[in-house]
């Protein structure tokens, strides 16, 4: 299916990637009630990091914020998986960012901002969410940054 969301995607330049495959024992996204919770997303792109290390040290502001981005598109790919369908988002309700972070770091919200700001340039009104921005010493393969969405689903069509 392809819907107003993905049409979204596309005028912006986008493309929904393929559902990042889990790097461990758990699910990329699991749908309860009218609610999908997605595993936090890594960076990936085409299954690799392009980017590893902490930001402020071997990671700009910059790049990092661009990683964030492309790890809220991942979320996407992932509710998309459960849901069947982007245009059932009723409205992102939180997002939570880990940032891998220099030890004197102190830019998470910025960094995340890619994930809350694809999310709104996207979905509008309903990508309008709870946030939280966590600085943590590592992430797993190295990534600088990991994004996780809990999204509310409108009925099926």
């Amino acid at each position: 299916m392809s819907g107003q969301v993905e049409a979204r995607l596309t005028e912006l330049g986008l493309t929904l990637p393929p559902v990042v495959p889990p790097v461990a024992a758990y699910q990329p996204a699991v749908q309860s009630g009218v609610y999908v919770y997605t595993a936090g997303q890594l960076p990936m792109v085409d299954g690799k990091l392009p980017l590893t290390g902490k930001v402020g040290d071997e990671v700009t502001d910059d790049q990092a914020k661009d990683l964030a981005r492309t790890c809220a598109l991942n979320a996407l790919a992932a509710v998309k998986s459960v849901a069947g369908d982007l245009d059932r988002i009723a409205r992102v309700v939180k997002v939570v960012g880990f940032v891998a972070s220099a030890t004197d770091f102190t830019g998470q919200p910025g960094v995340i901002n890619g994930a809350s700001e694809l999310l709104g340039e996207v979905l509008g009104d309903k990508g309008v969410h709870a946030r939280s921005a966590v600085g943590v010493a590592v992430l797993p393969l190295d990534a600088p940054v990991e994004v996780e969405i809990q999204v509310e689903l409108t009925s099926a069509a």
